[in-house]
């Protein structure tokens, strides 16, 4: 069964595909299309078919071992949309949360595990539901600098325990601070907040 037509006579699917184009014309879409034609194109003419083709089953063996972590991030992030209460989110990580906002974000950035496959669609829910610039920049920063899990099994065992503590207690100025800074630049640029 052929779907409806609008009053324009175009099917009542043009907007998803509207959309659909939309996220293909993206800058950053665009850029990286660039770099896999010219690296593919210089692959191929520069350093013949085998290269190229060897470079392609790299990509997709790679695409293949992440391709879980990817579809579990985005199905957490899916989940954390609809589930995290937008006035418990306001109250203790928005815009107006302030200093406690930055403490409690770097905590939770500190203390969640996961690669960058887990956090970033995690943050993205975590800003469409309402946290505040500065206490994602707080909450992203932690997670580089003070991820617990990673000081535990890699740094601490690695560098030795004293450089570890030395350069964690450093860095525990870093999130608040970035996070301040960040949201000053961001209301700065782009006048939020402002009369």
């Amino acid at each position: 069964m052929q779907p409806k037509p609008t009053h324009g006579g175009a099917p009542h699917h043009a907007p998803r595909r509207s959309a659909l184009f939309k996220s293909f014309v993206r800058p950053s879409v665009l850029i990286l299309a660039t770099l896999v034609l010219a690296l593919g194109t210089y692959a191929l003419l520069g350093r013949g078919p085998a290269t190229a083709w060897e470079g392609v089953k790299g990509g997709m063996l790679l695409f293949r071992d992440i391709l879980p972590n990817l579809v579990l991030g985005f199905l957490l992030a899916g989940l954390a949309q609809v589930l995290v209460p937008r006035d418990l989110v306001a109250k203790y990580a928005g815009e107006d949360s302030g200093l406690a906002g930055y403490l409690v974000a770097m905590g939770l950035g500190a203390f969640t595990p996961g690669g960058p496959f887990l956090q970033f669609p995690l943050v993205a829910a975590l800003w469409k539901a309402g946290v505040g610039v500065g206490q994602i920049t707080s909450y992203l920063t932690a997670w580089a600098l003070l991820g617990f899990q990673r000081i535990l099994i890699y740094e601490g065992p690695l560098m030795g325990w004293r450089y570890a503590s030395s350069r964690v207690l450093a860095s525990l100025v870093a999130p608040p601070l970035v996070g301040y800074l960040a949201t000053w630049i961001f209301r700065t640029l782009h006048g939020v907040g402002q009369s």
